[in-house]
């Protein structure tokens, strides 16, 4: 494998996460931990992963007590969301603002407060404290409203509206997680516009980064190929994702939404196809991202099955999105950003490598193996799980010494 510089310069600044240093060469005196929006984030995102769902199996399978305020399957479903996924979008946009922008990075005190604002939620919503359930929600609610004013003067200020649709996602996710509260945060039904705007997240954001890093890894290669835009089968791919989730708002369940799930998974396809991952084999960090995207439409298609009536697990599609799509997107972000904002060579190291077959064989798992045998639905949930947290495991073992150490080059971030 031909090693990659950590300094990409040609790819464009909107897309350039795993390159970009900070603007200042000098160290700050707070710890290396709270000198980026990445490091506190990415590493409690991997610790979260590597714990939460083991704890979740354990007392599903009836061997330990769930003595969280929220019931089992409401708390498990909340906290992916809420918990895993929200802390690695915080480290994303932490890291990604200050580059559309060309404003200073987040550090010291205000990374602080956010990253204690993110634990004091999962703090309330897991253990049982005996808070009133107005108290829990209050303090639950507070993370995505404090993210969104936290990045949102820097995007106004450089009149940044392309990325100021990020806003308006953390918005709709706020949504959710309030419709969930308002609830009695006892039902899963009102996390779907949670899952369907991270859906539309994933699919906006995989979209300016898969073209960018793979051109530049097959140049690494010595192949010169231009992955050309085609900004119509982009717009009508995001558009129809769109559609998803205001359908899902207002007809959820129907024989509509079906129609826009196919829709938009072969759309999305149809986009995937484009990006020559087929020439990409030869490089863990690239492909990893690949296979993240292509988890996008087979969830939407299961999903439209599901709906027009197939034999299948109504959580098929679901766990496609979030097990596949969602996870494997993260673990590949994270694994990349994390190298090249830290001044290292962006190859991805041999366990991390295995993190990312570990995953996907967690999502082919529970995605396909209680289609294929759905009387082990208890086998095939718990093979999956131990899969999967195993790679956020090798996920910390790997970077929580990167991302609590300065910067190899020894610049400040």
């Amino acid at each position: 494998m031909l090693r990659k510089s950590a300094n990409d310069s040609n790819l464009p600044i909107a897309v350039n996460l795993a390159t970009m240093s900070t603007h200042s060469s000098n160290r700050s005196s707070w710890p290396a931990i709270l000198g980026y929006g990445f490091r506190p984030f990415f590493l409690l995102a991997g610790i979260y992963a590597a714990t939460a769902i083991p704890l979740w199996l354990v007392s599903l399978l009836g061997h330990g007590s769930h003595r969280s305020p929220l019931p089992p399957l409401a708390w498990h479903a909340h906290e992916m969301l809420f918990g895993f996924i929200a802390a690695a979008i915080a480290g994303f946009l932490l890291t990604a603002v200050p580059s559309w922008t060309g404003q200073r990075g987040y550090a010291s005190a205000p990374l602080l407060g956010l990253t204690i604002l993110w634990m004091a939620g999962r703090l309330v919503t897991s253990l049982p404290l005996g808070l009133p359930a107005l108290t829990i929600a209050l303090i639950d609610l507070a993370f995505i409203p404090v993210l969104a004013l936290t990045i949102l003067p820097a995007l106004i200020r450089s009149n940044n509206l392309r990325n100021s649709v990020f806003i308006t996602m953390l918005a709709a996710l706020f949504a959710a997680n309030l419709h969930f509260h308002l609830a009695g945060a006892t039902r899963v039904d009102p996390l779907l516009l949670g899952t369907n705007v991270i859906l539309l997240m994933v699919a906006m954001v995989g979209g300016r980064i898969l073209p960018a890093f793979t051109s530049s890894g097959l140049k690494q290669q010595g192949l010169d190929v231009r992955i050309r835009r085609y900004p119509p089968l982009d717009i009508a791919a995001l558009t129809a994702t769109l559609a998803v989730i205001v359908i899902d708002v207002f007809f959820q369940g129907t024989t509509l939404a079906a129609v826009a799930a196919t829709l938009a998974a072969a759309l999305l396809a149809l986009r995937l196809a484009r990006w020559q991952g087929h020439r990409s084999f030869h490089d863990p960090i690239i492909w990893v991202l690949h296979i993240a995207y292509a988890w996008l439409p087979v969830g939407l298609a299961l999903k439209a099955a599901w709906l027009f009536g197939a034999p299948i697990p109504d959580t098929s599609w679901l766990h496609a999105l979030t097990t596949g799509a969602f996870s494997t997107m993260i673990l590949g972000v994270m694994s990349r950003v994390a190298l090249g904002h830290t001044g290292r060579e962006l190859v991805a190291p041999r366990l991390i490598v295995i993190a990312y077959y570990l995953i996907t064989t967690a999502a082919l798992l529970r995605v396909c193996g209680p289609i294929l045998y759905p009387q082990a639905w208890q086998f095939w949930m718990i093979a999956s799980g131990l899969s999967w947290s195993s790679a956020f495991v090798l996920f910390v073992f790997v970077y929580a010494p990167i991302l609590c150490r300065h910067r190899a080059d020894g610049r400040a971030g």
